[in-house]
């Protein structure tokens, strides 16, 4: 399995890169391609079987936005291609329309999926997360100052039901986007060592058999606990 992450030396502002490493320990083999912003990205080469990027700070999303300007229509084929990505957390609004601040500033995404964000620097929002993905149920947290929001009559294609916090934006349920194999979630962090399940299933979309996964016992442990935590309407959600 190869795993191209992106951008690591800005793209880690909540430890995103654990999801990389929790993948490595899991599996016998793996090669991880650390593509850094003077880089050629390998996806311009060839489809590695995971991309992978992660949250980052307003200022860098400049940088990976006018990084990946040059190949847009490269990522565009390789959506439709059904190549495999997960994008977590803030760096999913590299991949649409505008960032609106609320001073008035647009920052231009790659456009992408039909989508504008709306920043508000003075107002965190943070929140825990539960969804529904296939046939498993999703945990996780948001700390974030933006959020997005699809273009009137777009065709939306959200990742993630929604069953408590905040969808894409709090208006709806849909959380995230997906298409084909392309995933991109609000949720940061640790998602794939939070989530097993979705571990797993990932790198069934990779190619691999049976997968099994490191410390999965304690890992399963600790997922169905907070599934129960998150469910029970007594847990506080924001924060």
């Amino acid at each position: 399995m190869k795993i191209e992450v992106l951008f690591p030396e800005i793209c880690n502002l909540y430890g995103e890169l654990t999801n990389v490493s929790y993948l490595e320990k899991s599996l016998n083999t793996v090669e991880i391609v650390e593509t850094n912003l003077t880089d050629e990205p390998l996806f311009a080469a060839e489809m590695p079987d995971l991309i992978y990027m992660g949250t980052m700070s307003e200022n860098s999303q400049l940088l990976v936005i006018e990084k990946l300007t040059e190949y847009k229509a490269r990522i565009r084929e390789l959506i439709k291609e059904g190549a495999n990505f997960l994008i977590t957390g803030n760096a999913l609004e590299v991949f649409g329309e505008e960032i609106i601040d609320k001073d008035g500033t647009i920052v231009k995404g790659l456009g992408l999926f039909p989508f504008k964000t709306k920043r508000d620097m003075m107002n965190r929002f943070n929140s825990l997360y539960l969804g529904d993905y296939e046939d498993m149920k999703i945990v996780g947290f948001k700390s974030q100052f933006t959020h997005s929001y699809w273009n009137e009559g777009a065709d939306e294609k959200p990742l993630f039901d929604t069953l408590r916090g905040p969808g894409l934006n709090p208006d709806i349920k849909g959380e995230g986007i997906c298409e084909n194999n392309f995933m991109a979630t609000y949720v940061i962090g640790p998602i794939l060592v939070l989530n097993p399940p979705l571990a797993k299933h990932i790198m069934k979309k990779c190619g691999i058999d049976n997968p099994t996964l490191a410390f999965e016992d304690a890992a399963m442990e600790a997922y169905n606990a907070r599934v129960t935590e998150y469910s029970d309407e007594k847990t506080g959600f924001y924060y």
